[in-house]
């Protein structure tokens, strides 16, 4: 009777070894199969964005419109009848009359 109770207890023990034991058991598994979605989730991200960013590259080289849009917004630039003009602007602006 002791002998079967030893015997069983073994096979239990080398069977939980096999699934938990060693270097990568299965939840070391389950944690890189989770890692590994998360990282490919990541990837996906960051490739769309450098997709937009080329688009944007792009356009900011190529397309005129773009580039005198950004010109008065960002530096305050305004196209004269023959030549570029400068608009100065005060940085803070000034509350009431």
């Amino acid at each position: 009777m002791i002998k079967r109770l030893v015997v069983g207890a073994i096979v239990i023990g080398v069977i939980v070894y096999a699934l938990q034991g060693g270097e990568y058991g299965t939840s070391d598994l389950l944690r890189q199969r989770v890692r590994k979605r998360v990282v490919l989730a990541t990837i996906d991200t960051l490739r769309r964005q450098v997709d937009s960013l080329t688009r944007l590259k792009k356009r900011l080289e190529t397309d005129p419109v773009l580039q005198e849009r950004i010109a008065r917004e960002e530096f305050g630039m305004v196209r004269g009848e023959k030549e570029l003009l400068f608009r100065f602007a005060d940085s803070v602006r000034k509350s009431g009359p």
